[in-house]
């Protein structure tokens, strides 16, 4: 069952409101001594998190399905990149990172226990019944918990105010529908966005020509560090066609030969791609307001948004300070997890 991006929460005694967790989302079917670990998009996770299988045999209940989400928390929150690492073709690698940084399984919804097939009863009927599922087998020692849920607007507004370290957003789910794969209707996912003032350290020119000539096609952003050291952090690619003409005598005009002068495109990183290298540097002068919704392992998870120009803002302002995020602590707590300041 999916979720339709919506810009407000929905408000009526229908929803039921949960924390959106930044995490794999995950279906866990066990049957017996079988456990199968299942992707957003059908893939098999089984290998990727051994802990979460052993967890799964060590419930009580022999046949049981939740739809629930895969996270890793570390240093007192949880960390993307850190899951990220999981996916690794080597069976050793993934061993010792499953000893060392052990994954959890939060559980949102409960749709097979025993013989009795849930998913076609109404979500607020399954919801009580993961309750006393989770209250009867979870525990800190199988690496189970249940993800928070709320019928109070307040408590989905704090989570969407606070999210970050873990937690992106808001979902809204209908009380009286049944599971429905492929329905997006009953459910709904609420992001919050964020902006940043960054650099423009460098662009790539489009793959398409506009009007006989090369064209701007992404802008390269940056932030400066304490150290006055300017990182390459993401980019933007959302420009106007009407305009690109115009940015790209902009910043031809301010060519040079380096600009960031700390992580630059084209470095190791998992981000990088065969165009990595085909990048202009210019002159780090132009600020720009952009809107996102991740910042993790020193990038923008995502493509951001262009908002406005920013003339009135040194290029020296646009430190890594902006995108420091604190987790929810006390949504963390409720997972037996810490919170901390990070980056």
């Amino acid at each position: 069952m999916e979720a339709r991006s919506v810009d407000a929460i929905p408000i009526g005694e229908l929803w039921q409101y949960e924390p959106k967790w930044d995490g794999f989302r995950c279906l866990l079917v066990r049957e017996g001594e079988q456990v199968d670990l299942h992707s957003k998009s059908g893939q098999n996770l089984n290998r990727y998190f051994p802990e979460v299988m052993a967890g799964a045999l060590a419930v009580r209940e022999k046949s049981f399905v939740l739809d629930g989400e895969i996270v890793v928390p570390t240093g007192g929150q949880l960390s993307f990149d850190d899951l990220l690492q999981r996916i690794h073709p080597a069976a050793s690698r993934v061993k010792k990172l499953a000893a060392e940084s052990p994954a959890l399984f939060l559980a949102f919804d409960l749709l097979l226990k025993g013989g009795s097939d849930l998913a076609g009863e109404p979500l607020a009927k399954r919801r009580p019944l993961l309750e006393n599922f989770a209250a009867r087998f979870f525990s800190k020692a199988n690496l189970f918990r249940l993800s928070p849920a709320s019928s109070k607007l307040r408590d989905a507004q704090r989570w969407l105010a606070s999210a970050g370290g873990g937690s992106d957003g808001v979902i809204a789910k209908r009380l009286d529908l049944p599971y429905q794969a492929g329905n997006r209707e009953g459910m709904q996912k609420i992001k919050r966005y964020r902006s940043a003032d960054c650099v423009i350290g460098g662009f790539r020119y489009g793959e398409n020509r506009l009007a006989g000539r090369q064209v701007v096609g992404s802008i390269l952003l940056g932030l400066y560090d304490d150290d006055g050291l300017l990182h390459h952090v993401g980019f933007s690619s959302g420009i106007k066609a009407k305009d690109k003409p115009a940015l790209t005598d902009k910043l031809e005009a301010v060519k040079q030969a380096q600009s960031f002068t700390g992580n630059a495109p084209g470095g190791p990183s998992r981000w990088s791609t065969k165009r990595s290298p085909e990048w202009q540097p210019v002159k780090p002068k132009y600020v720009v307001e952009v809107s996102y919704d991740h910042f993790t392992g020193g990038r923008f998870r995502h493509g951001t948004s262009i908002i406005r120009w920013r003339p009135d803002k040194k290029p020296s302002q646009c430190t890594f300070e902006q995108v420091r995020q604190r987790a929810d602590r006390t949504l963390l707590s409720r997972l037996g997890i810490g919170g901390r300041l990070s980056r």
